[in-house]
């Protein structure tokens, strides 16, 4: 099967595909051109498992080794992204089971996307060193690659030793550059440093990959065993099983069951000073080296004081701190600023080795693809594009829904878009006879869900439950890889929230006309939070700043749950979320809420008054949810969703739910959400131009 947009039609008959399989770091598996593979998410997936042999625990059909370090795939293409060279996806595919996971990112495959690309001639080598700067899809974060390309040309070979690999090879230098808090958003998702989790302490730390860090004794064990005691103990894989679970809810990532993060890490003392002894799983087996992702991870506890991992003389500077693993050690360069609590790493860069194992056509088996598309020679004629139209036109023909659905939620789990998704998606289910599943892919503001489902192929198994921010102020404020109108179908609109202006309780401000006269009196005073640039706290505070001629500090962070976290513990002054957002928070005295920024006064705070009754005019940032399809989905499936979510929004128990959080039902045709879509684009692009906002 060629999939190359220069091989032509598609030939399924041979279900071939170009490949390069190399050893990277410590890991090993194909990387692939994204032209190589097909354009569709769902398509690709089946091509990776196909290639891999994920089906059996041996993988003795594919090119995986029967382990997870051995079950990768690194997909490379040009970047779409300012200042990058090359984007980098990284897939970890299922070890015995037909699964694709594209939300965790790999440090040690990442050593081979330099040499790749400059030999597939997507970047340009220079005699000497070549420095390439990917940026990782999964984590949205930028890495700086250097290889050594004497004659212009990449080499291998070099003296270069790593533990847990033989031999020696060409030293590849990694210096990542802004991986902290790169999924979560922040260095520590619970805002502690040390949580209490199923009675074991532990730090909760997002840098490069998501992970849950707990001493080694106490867990019964002294961190110096090899993988396989480690793996053989059963009481303690599932004391580790249930400290990941835990923290997994605890850093808004959700139900992690099905997901390889947070990767779970046991640490006990160094041989050395700047040292740190690390059993790394992965999640479920303990690593017989360690990830490099892992590795920097480990290294920011180490230097970061009041982790379970701290160690001694956090001081700003340039240190290498040694991760030793079963396999040898792995020394990692950080770089700090500031201290104590105002301390944050600033950079972190290691040296990995890589090679080239072959490079040829990978033979695909037919038994990973759909019956849809098995056994029909007629099919090996018909050019891609009538292809596409057939295949997006069969479901009309077809019993919908015949398999499971997925709603894609462009916030993290535990917030309200999260929490309306899930009540909506449990009674769909019903209604449709078929599972429904959350799949919550923060990040960009919500961009990157929505790239994601608009990629998706139209046939009404991939959704998403998109708000303001997704599709009227992100793309409003700045040039995206979707368009709103254009990349979607509207289902239906679920219903609206105010905004509303909350402040730590403990800031010094009687209400809204104190906090005006104290910000034109000190302009800068305070600060306040946002879920990002684009989102509606965002809009929101700038309106604000806008109508009352007053200047605060503006911190965003990569999604709400954050943002309320640092305004919760005080690092932030104000934030303007969304009703359904703060009412926990504000019920319970967390929060203190000064106004509600729209046109009337909520229900559930009948004393808190709009800000038009406070003296502040021209602040309306009522926020709405809706759900979309990708665009070219059938008008019949459409017309069965549309109708599925009506009924939802008619149950009484969904409303109480839904109303219950300050939010206000409202259901509405897909022709009426995209005049909303329209609307409200027009709008806010109006505003921007106004405050001159930007996504700087």
């Amino acid at each position: 099967m060629r999939f190359s947009e220069r091989g032509g039609a598609i030939d399924l008959v041979s279900r071939t595909i170009p490949c390069v399989l190399m050893r990277a770091g410590t890991s090993r598996g194909p990387f692939f051109l994204r032209e190589w593979l097909p354009p569709d998410d769902a398509e690709r997936d089946e091509v990776l498992i196909g290639a891999i042999g994920a089906s059996d625990l041996l993988q003795l059909d594919g090119v995986g080794g029967g382990s997870t370090l051995t079950s990768k795939v690194a997909i490379v293409s040009r970047s779409r992204e300012p200042g990058c060279d090359v984007d980098y996806l990284f897939a970890q595919v299922g070890v015995g089971q037909r699964s694709v996971d594209t939300r965790p990112n790999c440090g040690n495959m990442l050593s081979g996307v330099a040499p790749f690309a400059i030999e597939q001639g997507l970047v340009g080598a220079r005699d000497g060193m070549t420095s390439v700067r990917v940026f990782n899809v999964n984590t949205r974060s930028r890495i700086d690659v250097t290889v050594q390309t004497p004659g212009a040309r990449v080499t291998y070979a070099g003296s270069t030793r790593i533990d847990g690999v033989a031999g020696t090879a060409a030293p590849i230098r990694l210096a990542f550059l802004d991986a902290w808090g790169s999924v979560t958003g922040q260095v520590f998702p619970t805002g502690q440093r040390i949580d209490l989790i199923e009675g074991v302490a532990a730090t909760c730390i997002d840098a490069a990959m998501p992970l849950v860090i707990a001493r080694a004794r106490d867990l019964g064990v002294t961190g110096r065993e090899s993988p396989e005691e480690l793996d053989s103990n059963a009481d303690v894989l599932e004391r580790i099983d249930r400290l990941r679970r835990a923290a997994g809810r605890l850093m808004g990532l959700g139900d992690v069951a099905a997901s390889v993060v947070p990767k779970p890490v046991l640490v006990s003392d160094g041989d050395e000073a700047d040292s740190v002894t690390s059993r790394y799983f992965t999640p479920r087996r303990c690593h017989a080296s360690h990830a490099v992702t892992g590795a920097i991870g480990v290294a920011t506890a180490f230097a970061l004081p009041g982790t379970v991992a701290s160690g001694a003389g956090a001081a700003p500077g340039i240190r290498t701190i040694a991760v030793l693993h079963p396999a040898g050690r792995i020394e990692v360069e950080i770089e700090m600023e500031g201290t104590g609590d105002a301390a944050r790493v600033q950079r972190a860069a290691l040296v990995r080795t890589a090679r080239k194992i072959m490079q040829g056509e990978l033979h695909l088996p037919d038994y990973v693809f759909p019956r849809s598309i098995q056994g029909d020679p007629m099919k090996s004629l018909i050019a891609p594009v009538l292809a596409a139209s057939l295949a997006v036109a069969a479901p009309q023909a077809l019993a919908y829904p015949d398999k499971l659905i997925t709603i894609i939620v462009p916030t993290a789990a535990g917030g309200g878009n999260d929490a309306m998704a899930r009540v909506i998606g449990q009674k769909m289910n019903t209604l449709l006879g078929q599972s429904i599943i959350v799949d919550n892919r923060p990040g960009a503001n919500g961009s990157i869900a929505s790239e994601y489902v608009a990629r998706a192929r139209p046939d009404g198994y991939t959704l998403m439950f998109g708000y303001i921010a997704t599709h009227a102020m992100n793309p409003a404020l700045q040039k995206l890889r979707y368009d709103p109108l254009k990349d979607f179908e509207p289902i239906g609109l679920v219903g609206y929230s105010p905004t509303l202006m909350v402040a730590h309780p403990k800031t010094p401000v009687k209400d809204v006309k104190d906090l005006v006269a104290q910000l034109k009196a000190k302009p800068d005073k305070y600060s306040y939070a946002s879920a990002g640039n684009g989102t509606a706290p965002h809009f929101a505070a700038e309106l604000f700043k806008l109508s009352t001629g007053t200047s605060m500090v503006h911190v965003p962070y990569k999604g709400s749950s954050p943002a309320v976290t640092d305004t919760l513990g005080g690092q932030t002054q104000f934030m303007f979320p969304s009703l359904f957002t703060a009412a926990p928070f504000v019920k319970s005295g967390k929060l203190r809420a000064l106004a509600v920024a729209g046109p009337k006064r909520s229900a559930l705070l009948p004393d808190v008054p709009t800000l038009k009754e406070a003296g502040v005019d021209g602040v309306d940032v009522t926020q709405w949810y809706a759900f979309f399809a990708p665009a070219k989905t059938p008008t019949a499936i459409i017309d069965r969703l549309s109708k599925a979510l009506h009924q939802v929004l008619a149950d009484k128990e969904v409303v109480k739910k839904i109303e219950g959080h300050g939010a206000e039902v409202a259901s509405g045709s897909p022709e009426q959400l995209r005049g909303l879509v329209e609307a409200e684009l027009g709008k806010w692009k109006a505003v921007v131009q106004k405050a001159k906002l930007t996504a700087d």
